[in-house]
């Protein structure tokens, strides 16, 4: 029964989504707990005609493999997603890879962009070479907010949080010095008041006598 209940998810998981997934923050939510790696193409505009094309490919290819998911997205709609797998204006697009939805994805060792002519093929040759293992693997970088620190901006953001700390700390320290300076002389219980008086009275009566004349 645990077979067929697993065989009848991946089932519906395969058939609820789309061929290709375009990806956005609410489909990533979808992959969220799929176990099937992503092969993610980033292309330069996903409005763009070649675009288009390309995602008619990626169909043809999703259809014959079903163990994966496909997915992709325009750096110009989310560039800051495209940044973590390494992907920029900089470097020749389509860049297609493996990711496994978390930390990891990999790259296949001679194909790590797609060219203009017959990228029906280059994907083919693309898939043969993941499944053969040609890969190499890679770690998605630090979310953005994490590199924040590494600019000039983030250095004097730390230095101001850093000196209103500090003068945090040392308004605390004044305060409980100036509190112990303040703080009233104990005075001693009406007990011990007492106590000292009879003292008193007992070491004068005890006392050398006077000397009569």
């Amino acid at each position: 029964f645990n077979h067929a209940g697993e065989f009848l998810e991946d089932f519906i998981k395969q058939n609820f989504l789309p061929p290709v997934v375009p990806l956005n923050h609410e489909t990533l939510k979808l992959l969220k707990d799929e176990k099937r790696k992503i092969v993610l193409t980033i292309t330069a505009d996903e409005n763009e005609d070649q675009t288009q094309n390309l995602i008619k490919l990626l169909k043809a290819a999703a259809s014959t493999n079903r163990d994966l998911v496909f997915g992709y997205f325009g750096l110009k709609q989310w560039e800051d997603f495209a940044d973590k797998f390494e992907a920029n204006e900089k470097m020749k697009l389509p860049k297609i890879i493996v990711w496994d939805g978390d930390e990891d994805y990999f790259s296949v060792i001679g194909i790590e962009s797609l060219n203009n002519e017959d990228q029906g093929s280059q994907i083919s040759q693309f898939l043969e070479g993941y499944r053969q293992g040609r890969t190499e693997k890679k770690t998605v970088k630090a979310p953005l907010f994490m590199g924040f620190f590494n600019s000039v901006v983030g250095i004097v953001a730390f230095f101001i949080i850093f000196i209103v700390v500090a003068m945090m700390i040392l308004m605390v320290v004044l305060l409980i010095i100036i509190s112990k300076d303040n703080e009233p002389v104990r005075v001693g219980s009406r007990e011990e008041v007492d106590r000292a008086d009879n003292s008193e009275a007992e070491s004068s009566q005890h006392g050398p006598g006077k000397k009569e004349d």
